[in-house]
């Protein structure tokens, strides 16, 4: 490059030397010219500037579309950071990638892990306190297997997204991924319990004998005194549950003996193994349900028998007093009245009466005077009328008796007895005192030996046993006649001819056979090889039939001129020109 024109400099003004006073002007030298100014044009900025202004432009347009782009940052908190790794274990929803872990550091107590993760732009508005994170790895538990995917491709972060709530940056992770995600449709129910039993997380709900859903959390009432199970039935079983709904503990076996025998229920293998729930809307002559609202909360009962027992708001104390053995009388025991169950029985004690010097059981009943229905009336007016002072008055009595011969249960049985001496409702402790009468157990045990007897009397055994007597005389008279000796003995004789039959000839017609056998297979091949094609006898035989065929076809056509032309008879073929 050729350096630039420097611009002519003026040259400075050289000071002449002053004119001496003395000297004539026509001596002194001329006037100096003034200097004339050049005008020099610059040459413009050099095209090389532009390569460092556009990468400086390109560098700033991708840092602010990386800057615009660039997805939200959360931290994730979980016990342990077992299959994670930094940089390469993402974040999945539905097996899609919607992010990365960046980072894993343990927090300052050192009791878990802090995971940093990287979303891409647009997750900002799932990532509320309602979103759930959990690390998808292999597990094996008594109710599911999952996770198996994740032997092959590694561990990595799920996220169940969830749009409701407020927004957070900070989560904590679930130790085990959730039986249902918030993308699943159906819902959630609580049902509340004293204890907790066999269930737990994962532990199958049923619909009769049907699986709609699964147990998916529990925990203790604010009480603590009862425990809050959390049930998750998916669509379209979720419109099964209705207010009046009743939930039993399906788990395991279901075995109950009581006075009316033995009874065996149970759903299927796994909740005899995991637990489990079962449900059943049980029809009433009540008004329908209506589905539950979102805090509704049901009752979970022990068995399905208890869970179909209608319950009543209404419940009556009434105490009894027997004499003798009430073994076999259990806490829970029915109270019936003319076979309708009204109560059960809520305690039994043993009493000894000092100044009477006597013992006695009092027994604590509970009764629901709504189980009857009233016909004509309200319970209210009833209830001013005292009842049952007017039943006991009319022959209400209060009887032991057996619900099971086999397992000796007894039950209460409120009935009325015309026989009865007069009595009224007594108090004892608060309590009202129905009367009672003597147990029936043995009454019954004595009524149905009579029956037995008398059932037993009524046979004709007389008759019955004269003809089994001569029946069994006939059959000996037989047994010993000498006709029948004579009969077995020409038998025996029969039988050893048959013997000595069948050993002749197995001796003489065998060996016989074998060779009669034999010479009818030589018979069979010789006339084989007669009828073979190639035999001579086939080929006569062939030959002789083909000349047969010719010779008839020579008559079949003699006969047919003959037909035409009968006078060649007489005058003979050529007579006819």
């Amino acid at each position: 490059m050729k350096a630039p024109e420097q611009p002519n400099k003026p040259q400075p003004n050289k000071q002449q030397p002053s004119r001496p006073p003395n000297q004539p002007p026509e001596a002194q030298p001329p006037e100096a010219q003034p200097p004339e100014a050049v005008v020099v044009s610059r040459r413009p900025v050099s095209l090389v500037w532009l390569i460092p202004i556009v990468a400086l432009l390109i560098g700033g347009w991708l840092a602010y579309r990386a800057y615009t782009e660039r997805g939200p940052s959360i931290r994730i908190e979980f016990k342990t950071a077992a299959g994670l790794e930094a940089g390469k274990t993402k974040v999945k929803f539905k097996e899609v990638e919607v992010g990365k872990v960046t980072a894993i550091d343990l927090d300052e107590d050192l009791q878990k892990v802090v995971v940093t993760a990287e979303l891409v732009a647009g997750a900002e508005r799932y990532l509320t306190q309602e979103t759930r994170f959990w690390v998808a790895r292999p597990r094996v538990t008594a109710s599911r297997v999952s996770g198996l995917d994740t032997l092959l491709s590694g561990a990595y972060i799920a996220v169940d997204p969830v749009t409701g709530g407020e927004p957070v940056r900070e989560f904590v992770g679930l130790e085990a991924p959730p039986l249902f995600t918030a993308s699943e449709p159906g819902k959630k129910f609580i049902l509340r319990s004293r204890t907790l039993g066999s269930l737990n997380v994962g532990s199958p709900v049923y619909y009769r004998h049907i699986e709609v859903g699964e147990v998916v959390g529990f925990k203790l009432d604010q009480d603590r005194k009862a425990v809050n199970i959390e049930l998750f039935i998916a669509e379209p079983h979720d419109q099964l549950v209705l207010t009046n709904t009743r939930f039993w503990n399906a788990s395991g076996i279901d075995l109950e003996l009581n006075a009316d025998g033995l009874t065996l229920d149970t759903q299927s293998m796994l909740s005899v193994l995991a637990g489990g729930v079962a449900f059943d809307t049980p029809p009433t002559l009540e008004k329908q349900g209506v589905p539950p609202a979102a805090d509704h909360a049901f009752h979970l009962y022990a068995s399905r028998k208890a869970a179909y027992e209608r319950t009543y708001l209404k419940k009556e104390k009434y105490l009894l007093f027997f004499e003798g053995s009430v073994r076999g009388l259990s806490v829970g025991a029915p109270v019936l009245f003319q076979g309708i169950k009204l109560g059960r029985v809520l305690d039994v004690r043993l009493e000894f009466d000092v100044e009477r010097f006597k013992s006695q059981i009092p027994v604590l009943i509970e009764l629901e005077p709504q189980r009857v229905r009233l016909v004509g009336g309200d319970y209210e007016e009833v209830e001013k009328t005292a009842p049952m002072q007017r039943l006991v008055k009319e022959g209400l009595r209060a009887q032991l008796k057996s619900g099971s011969l086999i397992t000796g249960q007894l039950y209460v049985a409120l009935d009325f007895f015309d026989d009865a001496p007069a009595a009224e409702i007594g108090s004892r402790n608060g309590h009202p005192v129905i009367p009672s009468v003597a147990s029936a157990q043995l009454g019954e045990l004595t009524n149905q030996a009579a029956k037995f007897m008398h059932t037993l009397n009524a046979l004709p055994l007389r008759e019955i046993g004269n003809d089994l007597r001569d029946t069994v005389k006939g059959a000996k008279g037989i047994a010993t006649s000498k006709a029948l000796d004579r009969s077995l003995k020409a038998l025996e004789s029969a039988l050893r001819q048959v013997g000595e039959t069948a050993r002749g000839l197995d001796k003489d017609v065998v060996p016989h056979l074998g060779t009669a056998l034999e010479q009818a297979g030589a018979v069979l091949t010789s006339a084989d090889n007669l009828v073979a094609p190639d035999s001579a006898l086939y080929l006569e035989l062939r030959r002789m039939l083909k000349e047969l065929s010719a010779a008839a076809r020579s008559i079949r056509g003699m006969a047919d001129y003959l037909e035409r032309h009968p006078e060649a008879l007489l005058k003979g073929k050529g007579g006819l020109r």
